[in-house]
C-alpha cells in the first residue's frame, strides 16, 4: 500500500464545497470519481483544508491509500482526463505512510480577492468578492494590525464552526492594491469557519468609514459574532494552500498578485 500526495486547483463557483455530500456535487466527490475511474477501484482522499460553496483552491493537498502502483505523472494526466474543467491534479508526490493532509500541517493560508468599482464584476463574476465604495486602505491596515498574534477569534467564527478550540495564531493578514482590485492574504495556524470571510466584512466596514480602525480591537475582545460585520461573500476567497514543514519535500507554490500565476 502506497500513500500518495496530490495538489489541487479548482474554481468553486458551481459545487457544494470541498466535503462529500449525497447530492454528488462537490470537490472531493468529483475527485474521488476521477480517481477511481484511473485506478479502476475506489479511493479516498483526506484534503488539508475543507473549503466552502463557491470557494475556490489554488493549492489543495489531500492525501489517499492506494495498492495501485503508477509513475507521478501518470497520476496526474490520468486523472485530469476524468475531471471537470474546473478542477485540475498539479502535481503528485509519493509520501511515508505517516504524512497526513491535514494534521501535517503547520498553517494554512488564504487570499481574498476584491474588487473596487462602481460597476459590478461581469467577467469575473464568481472569481472575486465586489464594493463600489471607496476604501481607505490605512484604516484597514491598522484594524487588520490588531488581529496579529494568538487570540480568540470567536467573534469570527460561524455558528456551525466544529473547530475544538476558538483560538487561533493569525501570523499575516497583508493587504495590497493593484489598480482597483485589492488583494487581503492571510496566514494562520489553522482558521476557524467563515473566519476569513467574517474578518473581510469587519475590515470593509472599517475601509468604508463606517468604523474606526480601533472598532475592530473591540470586535476582536467581545468575543461574540452578534457584534462583528455581516459575512462578507465567498466569490473572492481562494485557499492557497497548507504550510509544511521542509522535511516532507512537498511542494510550496508562491502566489503573487494574480492568484492564478505562481512561481
Amino acid at each position: 500500500m502506497s500513500r500518495i500526495a496530490l495538489g489541487v486547483r479548482y474554481r468553486g463557483t458551481v459545487y457544494q464545497g470541498w466535503q462529500s455530500q449525497p447530492g454528488g456535487r462537490t470537490v472531493q466527490d468529483q475527485l474521488e470519481r476521477a480517481l477511481a475511474q484511473f485506478a479502476a477501484q475506489p479511493i479516498r482522499t483526506v484534503c488539508a483544508g475543507r473549503t466552502d460553496t463557491g470557494v475556490h483552491a489554488l493549492n489543495q493537498v489531500v492525501h489517499f491509500d492506494t495498492p495501485v502502483q503508477r509513475e507521478p505523472f501518470s497520476w496526474v494526466r490520468g486523472t485530469n482526463r476524468y475531471l471537470p474543467d474546473d478542477i485540475a491534479v498539479q502535481w503528485c508526490v509519493p509520501v511515508a505512510e505517516t504524512f497526513h493532509a491535514r494534521n501535517a500541517a503547520i498553517g494554512r493560508r488564504y487570499r481574498y480577492r476584491l474588487l473596487q468599482s462602481p460597476v459590478r464584476p461581469s467577467l469575473e463574476v464568481g472569481l472575486c468578492g465586489w464594493t463600489f465604495h471607496e476604501l481607505d486602505a490605512q484604516a484597514m491596515q491598522q484594524a487588520a494590525a490588531l488581529l496579529i498574534g494568538e487570540h480568540d477569534f470567536s467573534s469570527f467564527r460561524a455558528a456551525e464552526c466544529q473547530a475544538a478550540s476558538p483560538v487561533k495564531m493569525l501570523r499575516q493578514l497583508r493587504i495590497t492594491r493593484s489598480g482597483a482590485l485589492w488583494h487581503f492574504d492571510f496566514e494562520a495556524s489553522a482558521f476557524l469557519h467563515h473566519m476569513v470571510r467574517n474578518i473581510m466584512g469587519c475590515l470593509l466596514f472599517v475601509g468604508q468609514g463606517n468604523r474606526p480602525a480601533a472598532w475592530m480591537g473591540e470586535v476582536l475582545a467581545a468575543r461574540s459574532r452578534e457584534v462583528a460585520a455581516p459575512t462578507f461573500s465567498p466569490d473572492g476567497l481562494y485557499f492557497l494552500g497548507p504550510v509544511y514543514g521542509p522535511a516532507w519535500d512537498l511542494p510550496q507554490p508562491r502566489f503573487e498578485t494574480e492568484p492564478w500565476s505562481c512561481e
